[in-house]
């Protein structure tokens, strides 16, 4: 069977280096790639691998933008797998500052567009009898958070719910559906966390550092592939033995 990636947050520090290991893993692999106002970041990428990854430049907080993209998808080769990586980036803030309007965003990001995704996605892989689904998630669900992130926890511990629900439903299919949840990764993504609070992370960590890309992408690789179809309505951690529970 040659395998069709839906990445959502393609764009992202993690999306590319998911793409480089799963093409240089399946030369036959097309990934269907998906970013927000700078795919121009595949461009390298689509250097590489030329003619194996399409990108698509959609806002995913729009959801009419999405539901127009889960149309072109339609047009596109059924996605065997599909990656759900995007979110706003954190921000730490105490809960009677909450951004009720940044949190709409992101639910809308991570959440609702998930929810879209995977309604476009899975009518295919049912009738293949074949799936593979993924959401990032993140060590903060683990046992209690840390202060100050209840609008990032709450959107993520709704992908890891839908997660074990998708999971109970489409085993029979053969689809599993599963998430990583990775300790604070230094990425792009912590741009607008204060560098006390990186810090201090990596000194808490039993590694004595912080996650990083090469360090996640692997387990991801794992779960995606056919070695993991018997693991389905997990969550990984990839924390360094950080909050384990």
């Amino acid at each position: 069977m040659a395998y069709t990636y839906l990445i959502s947050g393609a764009t992202s520090d993690v999306g590319r280096a998911l793409i480089r290991r799963l093409l240089d893993t399946d030369p036959d692999a097309l990934v269907l790639a998906q970013g927000c106002g700078d795919v121009e970041k595949l461009a390298p990428l689509c250097q590489a691998y030329a003619g194996r990854i399409r990108p698509f430049d959609v806002d995913l907080s729009d959801p009419y933008k999405v539901d127009t993209f889960c149309q072109v998808l339609a047009t596109q080769p059924a996605p065997t797998h599909f990656v759900h990586l995007p979110a706003l980036p954190v921000v730490n803030a105490r809960f009677k500052n909450f951004d009720e309007t940044r949190f709409a965003k992101d639910w809308e990001i991570q959440v609702h567009s998930a929810v879209k995704l995977c309604k476009a996605v899975l009518p295919a892989m049912t009738r293949q009898k074949f799936g593979r689904i993924l959401f990032i998630q993140t060590s903060y669900t683990l046992g209690a958070p840390p202060k100050n992130t209840a609008a990032y926890v709450m959107a993520k511990g709704a992908l890891g719910q839908l997660c074990k629900s998708l999971a109970v439903e489409y085993a029979r299919h053969g689809i599993t559906v599963n998430c990583v949840a990775p300790s604070m990764m230094e990425t792009n993504f912590l741009k607008d966390t204060p560098d006390l609070i990186v810090q201090a992370a990596a000194a808490d960590n039993p590694m004595g550092r912080n996650a990083t890309p090469d360090d996640v992408v692997p387990a991801m690789a794992f779960l995606l592939s056919e070695e993991a179809r018997f693991i389905t309505g997990v969550t990984l951690p990839v924390t360094g033995g950080a909050a384990i529970v």
